[in-house]
């Protein structure tokens, strides 16, 4: 479980980026976490990563802090960022060989799966070139591949779906089910309400840095859809 309790974070000590921010992500869901530009979303996803420091709160993940054991919360987490800025002077499998090493994934299973993904996201016969010759989509499609080499049981993405084709998108999405049906969970931001509707089980809706609406993505929308209560809680004051 991902259990988010009471984060608070300032960036000038004056104004919260997220406020108090409460959300528990169960073993099995596919959690979609919604804002307009600004609203704290991508502050989020990386204080849960690990990447910032939060203020005030706690963060656990399968009942590790995030700021007391710190890398044993790491282990089992995969963060992606909102833009793939990885190094571009190695190659695709180099790239994914040094993550594989850093989370200490066999060699036969680091195999499977690098040829697994390789090949469902189209991506096997260029792993060999070096990553600055790869297109924006392509560098999403290593990272996600980098974030999968080492099956985690929590998946934090930023907008994993901007730069993808619809192929590859369709395939992402066939990836989280297959995933949170061993048991992981997935916590990831978009824009792409559609995608969101459709997709996650449960939703999260943050505005100006606290949470407006969460829950089960049926209970929200009720007979609307998510576009529709996304738009009037923004006009809400």
């Amino acid at each position: 479980m991902l259990k988010i309790t009471s984060v608070s974070k300032s960036y000038d000590q004056k104004k919260l980026a997220i406020d108090k921010i409460n959300l528990e992500i169960l073993p099995g869901d596919i959690y979609g976490f919604i804002g307009h530009n600004g609203a704290g979303k991508t502050t989020l996803l990386k204080s849960i990563a690990g990447i910032l420091n939060f203020d005030e709160g706690e963060i656990s993940i399968f009942e590790k802090s995030i700021v007391k054991d710190n890398l044993e919360a790491k282990k089992i987490m995969a963060y992606i960022p909102d833009n793939p800025d990885i190094y571009e002077s190695l190659s695709g499998i180099q790239y994914l060989n040094f993550i594989a090493d850093a989370y200490d994934v066999d060699l036969e299973r680091r195999r499977n799966l690098i040829n697994k993904y390789a090949k469902m996201f189209e991506i096997d016969e260029v792993l060999n070139n070096p990553i600055s010759s790869y297109s924006h989509g392509m560098k999403q499609k290593v990272v996600i591949m980098s974030a999968l080499i080492h099956s985690p049981k929590v998946m934090i993405l930023d907008e994993p779906f901007v730069g993808l084709d619809p192929k590859a998108s369709y395939l992402l999405k066939e990836v989280f089910h297959e995933l949170v049906e061993q048991g992981s969970l997935i916590f990831f931001s978009t824009h792409v309400l559609e995608v969101a509707e459709k997709l996650c089980n449960k939703v999260a809706i943050i505005k100006n840095g606290k949470i407006v609406a969460d829950g089960r993505t049926e209970d929200i929308i009720k007979d609307q859809s998510l576009e529709n209560i996304f738009i009037e809680l923004l006009k809400e004051s």
